[in-house]
């Protein structure tokens, strides 16, 4: 996995429960939005998250675009947990190393 979907997986594992939507994940990452909604894209496609818009109503009041927020699936958490931790293991001179693996 590359760091900008570790970075991504963090947010969304900082409280897996909690729905979020694209400009704050790219806000609490670090990440432009158009590098997030294709990663956003690669973990929905691979079943990690799902996605679901708001109510019309809530945006509306608020006089603001849409949002679409993101969570994880059932398996979805457990297996962010354990690629965040896979990438956190590997180390080189005290500083995080984060290798692609296949299908990823």
């Amino acid at each position: 996995m590359t760091p900008q979907t570790i970075a991504v997986l963090r947010v969304l594992l900082e409280d897996p429960a909690t729905p979020r939507y694209g400009l704050d994940i790219a806000r609490r990452s670090g990440l432009k939005t158009g590098t997030l909604h294709p990663i956003l894209n690669r973990l929905q496609r691979a079943g990690l998250i799902t996605s679901s818009w708001e109510d019309p109503a809530d945006h509306e009041d608020q006089g603001r675009p849409r949002r679409r927020y993101y969570r994880f699936t059932d398996s979805g958490a457990a297996h962010a947990y354990r690629a965040v931790m896979r990438a956190e293991a590997t180390t080189t001179d005290g500083l995080p190393t984060l290798r692609s693996q296949p299908g990823h």
